[in-house]
Order: structure tokens, then C-alpha cells, then sequence
């Protein structure tokens, strides 16, 4: 079975792909790949589940024409030491603490697009939130956030095969986020603050040996990881109920369905849909040999859909128990900020039903990413008849 993310067919809908991978060739060598796609949902879990087989260092990342090392490409023990470094920024505690400043960006910006009945639901409230909120955390100025989002889609745009539809373009934006966050860490080496940058620049002389390029590529990573997810999430979902009006109304009208509406939302259109990993020895994949050092891509989204762990998965229910979807990942990659991308896409959206009648979307319509790995939405314009609404 052919696996080409790049065609449009694919980019309009990868799932009859995943289907036809998961029925005839589960375990399939692509030739122009030279790697091994896993589709189906417990050999995607396998392939997370060992990372002494399956290497993250397939990961590619790239700032300065050098591979640098973050948790994202790492493997134990080199990545507990990193995940370490930032799991205190994202404790349960830390983040439901995050809750009201959350719902008072949310507030905001719905209240800068009340009077006009009209919002690009991504321009507007799922890009602007999460950027904010991960600026702030980062403590660098939330006000540039259109210059993070942009600098944001550049790295990922940077990275081995990303396929990115802006030839030339990443390479300015690439190099501006250098200038900034290395001036940044400079200020941060001199003068620490109660801060990720600075927690990060703190571990760049002690056990991790961090090298300079490694803690501008972790401070990307932390940018990319605290937007794209809940920037992803929120779009496909409101997407997902334009498309199911009774569940739109049903959320609408119970604000507690909004929770679950969010995981299927994440299993059914799963924000990212494949990374890689490499083999560090010979080893087999549901009967498939396959050689050390060979690349693997186990699709999430894929495993997903696999009717054998989520029947009648190719039906979106907001009702449906999704526990166990990939969306985030599994074992010791498991996303480290899923617990925050929940908390702001749950307040987008208690906010959004909460201050809007009549949301329905415009007739210009949307318009999907284009990207390699990830699905979301690049613009999803919307219109609604609007409640009273004010910063929190």
C-alpha cells in the first residue's frame, strides 16, 4: 500500500489511506521512505511502549544546521533527566492553577469580536489563547504572540521532510527566533526569573550538559508544544460539531459533555498524526521483521480509527468512552502538556458556548493545514449572534 502524506487526496482526508494500511498492510516498507509505517492500534502502542527498541532519536530538529537534543528526541535515561526539568511547570496543581488567567484570555478575546458576529475561530481564539499562555510562561512578552505563532510554524516547517508549502520562507522567520531567544537565554543566564527559560538555562551546566543550541531548541519545542496541540484541538473540533448538529447542540446546551466531546475529538481528528522512531536492534513488528536501524512510523491518528479498539471508529460520537486513544501519545513520550491543552480547549469552549447563540460557520467556509504530521484547521471562519460578554 502506497503512504504518500504529501499527495491532496491524502491532505483531504488521510483515514481511507490509515483504513486500507490497517486491512492489507499493517506493518508496511515503504521504499520511498525507506521506513516502515505502523497503522493498526496495538502495534502503534508496541512501538511507544519500548523506547529500548524504538528510538526517538528519529526525531529530527534542526535550528542551526545541527541535530539538538530536547525530550521529544531522547530516550531514557538522557530523557527522564529532561522531562524532569519542566514536568514541575505542568503538575496537576500547577496547571489547574493556570485556570483563571486562562478564562480571562478567553474572555478577552471573545469580547474584542462580539460586537461584529463574525471570528476566525483559529485567528481569533485558538491561536491567540494557547501562545499567550505558553509565552507567559516562558516569561517572554505575550504581546509579540503573532511573531511566536509565526516563528512557531517556521521550526516545524524546518524539520527533515516536513514538506513545507512556504519554499524559502521558514529560513527568515528561523532566523529571527534565533536572534530573540537567544538574546533571551543571555538575559536569562545573567539574570534568572522564576521562569521555563530560566529553569532550562539553570540545567545547561549541571547534569544534562546541555549544549547552547540544545536549550534554544528545548525553549522551541516548549513554544511549538504549548500552541499546536490545543491550537489543533479546538479547531478540529468545532469543525467536528458543524459537521454533527445535534451534537453541537447537545454540548451547547450540558457544558459537562464538553470533556468528552474534547477526547473524541482528539481520537477522531488527532491533532498529530504520526511521528518517527528508529530501530536500535533487530526486532519484529506483529510478525514483521524489521532491521536495526531501520525508521518506523507508528500513526497515531491510524491506531486511532482501528475498529478493533474503538468500534464503529469511524463514527464521531461525543458520547463515545475514547480512554485510551493515542492522540497524546503513550508511555514515557506521553505528552507532557496534554493536561494543559485540555484545561484551555475546555475553557474555549465554556467560554465560546457560554457567551454565543446561533454559532454556525461562514459560508466562505475552511481551510485546512497543510503539514506532514499535523491535522488542524489554518482558518475556520464563524459567525453567531452574541451574549453579553467583557474581560474577566
Amino acid at each position: 500500500m502506497a503512504f504518500n502524506p504529501f499527495s491532496p487526496e491524502f491532505q483531504a482526508d488521510p483515514y481511507a489511506t490509515y483504513a486500507d494500511l490497517r486491512a492489507y498492510d499493517p506493518v508496511s516498507y515503504q521504499e520511498g521512505w525507506n521506513a516502515y509505517v505502523v497503522s493498526r492500534y496495538d502495534d502503534v502502542a508496541h512501538v511507544l511502549k519500548h523506547p529500548s527498541l524504538f528510538s526517538s532519536s528519529a526525531i529530527g530538529m534542526q535550528l542551526k544546521g545541527r541535530q539538538t537534543r530536547t525530550v521529544i528526541n531522547t530516550d531514557p535515561p538522557e530523557h527522564t533527566k529532561m522531562r524532569n526539568l519542566v514536568n514541575r511547570a505542568f503538575t496537576p496543581r500547577m496547571v489547574a492553577d493556570l485556570e483563571p488567567r486562562i478564562r480571562e484570555i478567553a474572555r478577552s478575546l471573545l469580547a474584542r469580536v462580539a460586537a461584529a458576529g463574525t471570528m476566525d475561530l483559529v485567528d481569533d481564539l485558538a491561536i491567540p489563547l494557547p501562545v499567550t499562555v505558553i509565552a507567559e510562561l516562558l516569561g517572554v512578552d505575550a504581546g509579540r504572540r503573532e511573531e511566536f505563532k509565526r516563528w512557531s510554524n517556521s521550526v516545524i516547517a524546518n524539520a527533515p521532510d516536513s514538506g513545507s508549502d512556504a519554499p524559502g520562507a521558514p529560513s527568515l522567520d528561523l532566523q529571527e527566533f534565533i536572534r530573540y531567544f537567544e538574546d533571551v537565554i543571555e538575559q536569562r543566564r545573567r539574570e534568572p526569573r522564576d521562569d521555563l527559560i530560566s529553569a532550562v538555562v539553570r540545567a545547561e551546566d549541571g547534569d544534562l550538559k546541555l549544549m547552547p543550541d540544545d536549550v534554544l531548541a528545548f525553549v522551541a519545542l516548549l513554544l511549538i508544544a504549548g500552541n499546536e496541540t490545543t491550537t489543533n484541538l479546538i479547531g478540529n473540533a468545532l469543525l467536528l460539531l458543524f459537521e454533527h448538529p445535534g451534537q453541537l447542540a447537545s454540548v451547547q446546551a450540558d457544558h459537562k459533555l464538553i470533556p468528552n466531546m474534547m477526547e473524541e475529538a482528539l481520537r477522531y481528528e488527532s491533532p498529530v498524526q504520526f511521528l518517527f522512531r528508529s530501530t536500535t536492534e533487530d526486532t519484529d513488528i506483529a510478525g514483521v521483521a524489521v532491521p536495526k536501524g531501520a525508521t518506523v512510523i507508528p500513526i497515531y491518528a491510524s491506531g486511532n480509527r482501528d475498529e478493533a479498539r474503538f468500534p464503529r471508529a469511524d463514527v464521531f460520537d461525543i458520547t463515545r468512552n475514547a480512554s485510551g486513544h493515542l492522540a497524546f501519545g503513550l508511555g514515557v513520550h506521553f505528552c507532557l502538556g496534554a493536561p494543559l491543552a485540555r484545561l484551555e480547549a475546555r475553557v474555549v469552549f465554556e467560554e465560546l458556548f457560554s457567551s454565543t447563540d446561533a454559532l454556525r460557520p461562514s459560508p466562505a467556509g475552511g481551510e485546512r493545514l497543510t503539514s506532514l504530521f499535523l491535522r488542524g484547521m489554518r482558518h475556520l471562519p464563524v459567525a453567531f449572534e452574541s451574549r453579553a460578554v467583557s474581560p474577566a
